[in-house]
């Protein structure tokens, strides 16, 4: 660059300052001005001169009064999430031949539409990768809704897998099992854990598989999940069962007497926290069945007596040490 070229350049970077200057102060005073967005104009501070008037008004030109109304009227999409191959992002084209309208489009038009929806699908899934991902979030969104989990376990789920995805942990296992064992994982990183046996009767794939590629997962991505808690499972026994509070507070004292003595150490988490229902029930007077609670928790009636009475042991142990 020459020398005459710098300085020109220097001279129109010096009137550019002085012009975005004399814009920024008051014509009449020399003091600051301001932008008033809810009149439109452009106020001077210290003299109250109006410097400019009818701006243009970027915001939206409805309105609003409560946030209700006003994720109702926006016209935004949905926000980001993982649990969509494609994060939200896409187009989705309507399978109804309507127009904004309601109107039925004609058949020249019908046949458009038809062959834009094939070929946003396409473009939608590009590769094996992206179509192996939208097959599995939709496992994954299937699984967690019928065992009723809440849309973090959802989210939480979408990740690991897309973890084990991007880690190539998927060859030599199928798309479920690695599906399935994402929300296993991710239900009980939530503290609101499902039963193996809960989630094998969800999944399209074998519990063996599941245990086998759950263990493969959780080391594999070093992901870190605490032993289940038997007591984390008592609120949804005791709801379904219809008990009182205060049988769901007595079995939740009956599981903290029999983790004080010990008697927790390699059993079924699940177990324990059906016969702890059970011995509550009967505790307060809240009578119900063994087979009722077999059902609920979907474990064996013979499990339950047999945790039953190793509850009620612990209980008069701590009672008479």
């Amino acid at each position: 660059m020459s020398e005459h070229t710098r300085t020109r350049t220097t001279e129109t970077e010096t009137e550019t300052e002085t012009e975005r200057d004399e814009t920024t102060g008051c014509p009449e005073c020399g003091g600051k001005v301001t932008a008033d967005s809810e009149h439109g104009e452009t106020v001077c501070r210290d003299c109250g001169l109006v410097v400019e008037e009818d701006e243009i008004d970027r915001g939206p030109e409805w309105r609003a009064f409560d946030s209700a109304e006003k994720d109702q009227k926006s016209r935004v999409g949905a926000p980001t999430t993982n649990m969509m191959h494609d994060k939200g992002l896409s187009t989705n084209i309507d399978w109804r031949d309507q127009d904004a309208y309601g109107n039925s489009l004609d058949s020249r038009q019908r046949q458009k539409m038809q062959r834009l929806r094939k070929w946003n699908e396409r473009f939608r899934t590009r590769d094996s990768k992206e179509r192996n991902l939208k097959q599995a979030l939709g496992e994954i969104d299937r699984m967690a809704s019928a065992l009723g989990l809440p849309e973090n376990v959802r989210e939480t789920a979408s990740v690991i897998y897309r973890r084990a995805l991007d880690e190539n942990l998927l060859p030599g296992r199928s798309i479920e099992g690695v599906s399935t064992s994402s929300v296993y994982a991710a239900a009980r990183q939530a503290g609101v854990p499902r039963s193996l046996d809960e989630v094998a009767g969800v999944s399209r794939v074998e519990k063996s598989e599941i245990a086998r590629t759950y263990r493969y997962v959780v080391r594999e991505l070093g992901l870190e999940v605490a032993p289940a808690d038997p007591e984390s499972y008592v609120p949804r026994f005791a709801s379904e069962l219809d008990l009182s509070e205060e049988a769901e507070n007595r079995a939740r004292k009956l599981l903290g007497n029999a983790k004080e003595q010990g008697v927790h150490s390699g059993k079924s988490p699940v177990g324990l926290a059906a016969a702890a229902v059970y011995a509550a029930s009967l505790l307060t007077n809240e009578k119900t069945t063994q087979a009722a609670v077999s059902e609920v928790a979907d474990i064996s009636e013979v499990t339950i007596r047999n945790r039953y009475h190793e509850l009620l042991e612990a209980e008069q142990d701590l009672a008479f040490a």
